[in-house]
């Protein structure tokens, strides 16, 4: 049996004819084709507890020959059961024929033994014996139409959540069950006072958040409080790890994926949601292997779930405060809120923070209509308004393209002449398009203004040659994504850092005490690695980031030979 219950195909045992006999698919055929039909499948045995195919995955058409499965679903982070398979019965034939991946997973639950079949055997099947096509695609319509009681049942959301748009609170929780893939109703409270549930009546300030439609978070609500009532892991298991990651962006997540899959006992640790800057990107077009894009979330998701089945540990909520060399080569990693836990090998991929944009009024107005980033979960607060995105890398354009099917107008704001030195061509051909985008250059914006909230903004534009020009327009929101600075003032002194606080590593080292030259990617604290947008002259792409994840990997185990751990 291959890890992590995949395929096992039995070369010394594979289906026979005489297995398929008593099977009602196959009782449609002739001795001869039924022949034919053994000899093409695939010879799938499982223990309880192993996967066959699990939910996204490429679909088949299965046919239980021994022992029991269970058909479950993941609803909002939890498996949901739908079903049992019993000897005899066949399944996987609605998400092939329609062409699209696995709607669910299949887990044994006794020992078990499968025929599977691709697509093209199936169809096959299908079109070879007139019997068999009718009776699969029968059942298929008889599943589909069971459907409809499924989603009659499916819950919308988990959360419930009750507050003002501008409560600074509100939207770090709103933001971090966004980020995280959590559905959540919103009741604001100002607007519709008549659903407020019953249990946060009393609760007139701050955030109220219902879990389930039974539990009440206790105030004052934190996005931790938040996480645990969820069963997000918020505290590491363990006291001791091959590696503790900080940071679970692309690198970090890479870093996780790779170091699980290789065997090395893995804590990656994440302050607020994974796939950092990179998560928020609403579309992702140039990233290897998606013709059609993929989103930030949906490529954040994908390597978090691969991450925690190959057996890495995920800690939300919670950054390193404190890191110190012990004994034996091994750091303590001390986190906020006091826990601690020692490591081998630490990999720094805590990613980079928005700039500040230096501005009249932004710091008193941010969070309410000004954010430093654009997550997806904004769109509802921008249907018809007048939207400014200050920035022109590719982030800014992404933020721009997706607001502008929700916004009256965008308005992209850039220092410079345009985007052309600094944004993907792809993404200036899809701003072009649009015609409620507006790009103005050599732009800058001089002052927020509003009392609660924003209301509107003053700003200069200095075209070469012309009169300088100053407007004050209204504007209900701004976006700010204006490059990054690192934040890695928490880093021991001895850690080597440029000027602008960007973590060196390697060739580019000064500050190096070790009888032996330090491993690409190596800080100047041996054993202490660094991968992603945080490491001086890194390429800020999410490909860089997942490449850079993988080869501190590649170098970790190196140097843990080296130290003979």
């Amino acid at each position: 049996m291959l890890a992590g219950g995949t395929w096992q195909c039995e070369n010394s045992n594979m289906i026979a004819a005489d297995d398929l006999k008593g099977i009602p698919i196959f009782d449609c055929l002739v001795p001869e084709e039924r022949q034919r039909m053994a000899a093409k499948a695939a010879d799938v045995r499982l223990q309880p507890g192993e996967w066959l195919i699990r939910e996204g995955e490429q679909p088949y058409f299965f046919i239980l020959l021994e022992g029991s499965m269970e058909l479950t679903k993941e609803v909002f982070g939890r498996p949901q059961h739908l079903t049992h398979y019993k000897v005899g019965e066949f399944f996987g034939e609605v998400p092939l024929i329609l062409g699209a991946p696995a709607f669910a997973s299949v887990v044994a639950t006794l020992p078990s033994r499968v025929a599977r079949f691709d697509s093209q055997q199936t169809f096959e099947l299908i079109q070879g014996s007139e019997k068999c096509g009718a009776l699969i695609l029968q059942t298929m319509m008889n599943r589909l139409g069971s459907v409809q009681q499924f989603v009659r049942e499916f819950p919308t959301a988990r959360v419930l959540m009750v507050g003002t748009q501008y409560d600074t609170d509100c939207r770090e929780i709103r933001a971090f069950l966004a980020a995280n893939r959590i559905p959540y109703e919103w009741v604001d409270r100002d607007l519709e006072p008549e659903r407020i549930p019953s249990c946060t009546a009393l609760l007139h300030e701050g955030p109220a958040v219902v879990i389930d439609r039974a539990y009440c978070v206790e105030a004052p609500i934190t996005v931790r409080k938040v996480a645990e009532a969820l069963g997000i892991r918020t505290a590491p298991r363990e006291q001791h790890y091959d590696v503790v990651v900080a940071g679970a962006g692309p690198a970090g997540l890479a870093a996780g994926v790779y170091g699980a899959s290789e065997g090395l006992k893995v804590l990656v640790l994440e302050k607020t949601a994974a796939g950092g800057q990179a998560g928020t990107s609403s579309r992702i077009e140039n990233y290897l292997g998606f013709p059609n894009g993929i989103s930030g979330e949906d490529l954040s998701e994908r390597a978090l779930k691969q991450a925690g089945r190959f057996g890495a540990e995920i800690v939300m909520t919670r950054c390193i405060e404190k890191l110190e060399p012990i004994e034996a080569n091994k750091y303590c990693v001390q986190l906020d809120g006091g826990d601690r836990v020692s490591a081998c090998v630490v990999v720094l991929a805590t990613g980079v923070d928005w700039r500040r944009l230096d501005a009249e009024g932004v710091d008193r107005l941010q969070g309410r209509g000004i954010l430093y980033g654009a997550s997806r979960n904004e769109a509802v607060n921008v249907i018809g308004k007048h939207v400014f995105i200050v920035g022109g890398g590719n982030s800014a354009g992404q933020a721009a393209v997706f607001f502008a099917n929700y916004a009256a107008q965008v308005t992209v704001l850039v220092r410079g002449k345009g985007l052309e030195l600094t944004m993907s061509q792809y993404l200036i051909e899809q701003i072009a398009q649009k015609k409620n985008i507006h790009v103005e250059p050599f732009t800058e914006v001089l002052r927020a203004e509003g009392e609660d909230h924003l209301d509107a903004l003053t700003t200069r534009t200095r075209v070469p040659d012309q009169p300088e020009m100053l407007q004050t327009r209204d504007a209900q929101a701004l976006f700010v994504m204006i490059g990054a600075t690192a934040s890695t003032a928490w880093l021991p002194k001895s850690l080597q850092r440029d000027a602008n606080g960007y973590i060196c590593t390697g060739r580019d080292l000064t500050e190096w005490t070790v009888d032996r030259e330090p491993f690409p990617l190596e800080t100047s604290l041996p054993g202490v690695f660094c991968a992603g947008d945080v490491r001086h002259d890194s390429i800020k792409r999410v490909s860089s980031g997942v490449g850079e994840g993988s080869m501190a990997i590649a170098f970790i185990h190196q140097y843990l030979a080296l130290q003979n751990f």
